[in-house]
């Protein structure tokens, strides 16, 4: 993937960059593994807003994504490379030797023809493949990582993003994830080899409202712009501070900084060092 940037013809051009797709071998997805996607525009089941600044955008398809990848020891072999509108990672379309054909992230540098493998034991270290994070060996770069045996593919999934294998202890591994912190994985949870695909996605420049709007994504104002009936920031005469001794969200509760995890989740024996504080 690369990153294009046009001439400054409007405003708007001038301040963004797009993707150039040069990766992208095929441009329509697979028909049979796609469903349709109906949107919820941030609300749950009552219809009430849980997720603010949701809605609208481009209609999608949802691709129908193996995280488990649980056809063990049989090869499939790499048709395409495809755009996923749901998610910012490539997808790989894969077709195993009696014909099935299912999606999985793409990794980063997954050549179109290679064969890659899904197994519960030691197969070759090779990007694509995919094994109990046990036999990989350190300072290895995985993804699509289980947090539980048999779980599906929970972390590092999003473009980019890598686990760091550092060190084996038992039947614990030790891995440092994106955001820093250092975890225990149990041994036979299953994780691909190699770094998510599209590392650059973070660099386009979205330039205006427009595209924004178009990736299903509405306007968010400012908290001290609003009254002080909605929202504890707002109120005052001209430009004010918030006014409190700590930002808060809408509802009133800490924000920016706060540490939200709860201190009592089973699975905090496993957190080694929290991730790093922003």
């Amino acid at each position: 993937m690369g990153i294009k940037i046009y001439k400054p013809t409007s405003a708007g051009r001038r301040k963004s960059s797009v993707d150039d797709f040069a990766d992208i071998t095929k441009t329509t997805p697979e028909k049979s593994l796609t469903v349709a996607l109906q949107k919820n525009s941030g609300r749950n089941n009552q219809g009430k807003i849980t997720v603010r600044h949701r809605g609208g955008g481009e209609r999608r398809r949802y691709r129908l994504v193996d995280f488990s990848r649980d056809r063990f020891d049989q090869t499939a072999k790499v048709l395409a490379i495809e755009y996923d509108p749901n998610r910012n990672a490539r997808i790989a379309l894969l077709q195993y030797q009696d014909g099935t054909k299912s999606y999985i992230i793409a990794p980063n540098q997954l050549p179109v023809g290679q064969t890659v493998v899904s197994s519960q034991k030691k197969v070759d270290i090779t990007v694509g493949n995919r094994m109990p994070i046990g036999y990989v060996p350190p300072g290895m770069m995985v993804h699509a990582v289980e947090l539980q045996p048999g779980k599906r593919a929970m972390v590092a999934r999003s473009a980019g993003n890598g686990v760091m294998v550092m060190a084996a202890e038992g039947d614990f591994v030790q891995a440092k994830l994106p955001s820093g912190e250092i975890r225990m994985f149990h041994r036979s949870c299953l994780a691909t080899v190699g770094q998510v695909s599209n590392p650059d996605f973070s660099k386009i420049r979205w330039g205006k409202a427009g595209r924004m709007r178009h990736r299903g994504f509405r306007p968010s104002v400012r908290g001290k712009a609003m009254n002080p009936v909605d929202h504890p920031h707002g109120g005052g005469e001209g430009n004010q501070p918030i006014g409190l001794k700590h930002p808060k969200t809408p509802q009133g509760k800490p924000a920016l900084g706060v540490r939200t995890r709860k201190p009592t989740r089973s699975s905090n024996k496993f957190i080694i060092k929290r991730r790093n504080a922003k």
